[in-house]
């Protein structure tokens, strides 16, 4: 069949005997041998390019031998040049806005994804190991529990993981690897507790001790990335009040103490009480900083009123409720990490319905390889809305 257009979720779509297929290792333009791995029955099913009569100008030896129809599910543009791959994201994140988001040209129509410094493969500082009941550690089949045997993952740093896969592990489990600001190595999951240790990232001008397991960034240049955009976007105003909401160890926050000042007040909101207790920590030079440890949406009423919001929500985005309760508060600014292009898109609608408009967008292609990216949104009151 001829490939049609990429689509969200790394897979182009295509149509075969009046049904819709979604395609992967498949590039607008081609045309190619698939083979239907799910179908339900419905108007669609989804399928595995096996092997390419046309060939896209974009296509490229995939350099990992495990990045194939049936292979590793971690990566689905191994067979895209890094540029295409770049476009690729770019056009659905662009229709993403148009058509979830309500939007018509404007930052819709010339957002860019951009490139981050380091090159398409070496960059992933965490990954997780599942484990397959013969105690061999691999990596996850696409949307599969399977789990597929390899010797390395050219998109880790080298070496990382020689060790660990020649390991005899307990069948079922997961193991959690990371490569800290220092080179260092550290594990978690399914390792037993003499074998974990904290870490230590550098961002924002100062030292992150991480528990074990503790989340940050997978791409070694995102979090300073994300850092200067909320540094330039945010502009809490100095003896004001900021949120830090989905705050993690409080990595934007200490940007808005910066921002407020002595005077103001910066409140960060986080969920996993380990991330809570390391950020308090990391950042016990800065008293105008205050974490709560709780959810987002149970908290919000106890806080005083925002000047400037900045949120970072999980993938599935903020939802109705959620940005109800942000824009009831009428902050002067929100700035919004999404990590997923249709969650952004659906709120950015429901920012538009609230009053809030879109006023400036970067995304930034923190994970080579993957139809995953990074984004940042500022939204603004419009003064006239009803």
């Amino acid at each position: 069949m001829e490939v049609g257009p990429i689509a969200h979720g790394g897979h182009c779509v295509a149509r075969h005997e009046g049904r819709v297929v979604f395609v992967r290792h498949a590039l607008p333009g081609e045309v190619v041998r698939a083979v239907v791995t799910e179908d339900n029955g419905g108007s669609f099913c989804l399928a595995d390019a096996i092997s390419v009569l046309r060939a896209s100008p974009d296509r490229v030896p995939a350099p990992c031998p495990w990045a194939r129809a049936g292979g590793c599910g971690g990566c689905d543009f191994q067979h895209v040049a890094p540029p295409a791959q770049r476009a690729l994201k770019t056009a659905v994140l662009r229709e993403q806005l148009t058509r979830l988001g309500g939007l018509s040209g404007g930052l819709a129509a010339t957002v860019e994804v951009e490139e981050l410094p380091g090159g398409p493969l070496g960059w992933r500082q965490r990954l997780r190991l599942a484990v397959d009941d013969e105690g061999r550690a691999g990596l996850r089949a696409h949307h599969s529990h399977e789990v597929v045997p390899i010797a390395d993952c050219l998109l880790a740093p080298a070496g990382l993981l020689e060790d660990l896969l020649d390991r005899h592990w307990r069948p079922g489990d997961e193991v959690d690897v990371a490569v800290d600001a220092r080179g260092e190595r550290h594990l978690g999951g399914g390792v037993p507790p003499r074998e974990r240790s904290a870490s230590v990232q550098h961002a924002a001008g100062r030292d992150w001790e991480l528990s074990p397991g503790a989340f940050w960034q997978v791409h070694p240049e995102l979090a300073d990335t994300l850092v200067d955009v909320v540094r330039d976007w945010a502009a809490a105003p100095a003896g004001g009040t900021a949120w830090d909401l989905y705050g993690g160890v409080g990595l934007f926050a200490a940007v808005l103490a910066e921002h407020v000042g002595p005077e103001g007040s910066v409140t960060v909101v986080e969920s996993a009480r380990q991330a809570v207790a390391d950020g308090e920590r990391a950042l016990r030079d800065l008293p105008q900083v205050a974490f709560r440890s709780g959810r987002v949406e149970h908290l919000l009423a106890e806080l005083p009123d925002p000047d400037v919001v900045v949120a970072d929500p999980p993938r599935k985005g903020l939802g109705k409720a959620m940005v109800d309760q942000l824009c009831a508060r009428a902050p002067e600014r929100i700035v919004y990490v999404a990590c997923d292009p249709a969650a952004l898109g659906r709120d950015v609608k429901l920012f538009g319905v609230r009053g809030y408009e879109l006023a400036a967008l970067r995304s930034f292609d923190a994970f080579p390889m993957t139809h995953h990216l990074e984004s940042v949104a500022l939204f603004h009151p419009v003064r006239d809305h009803p």
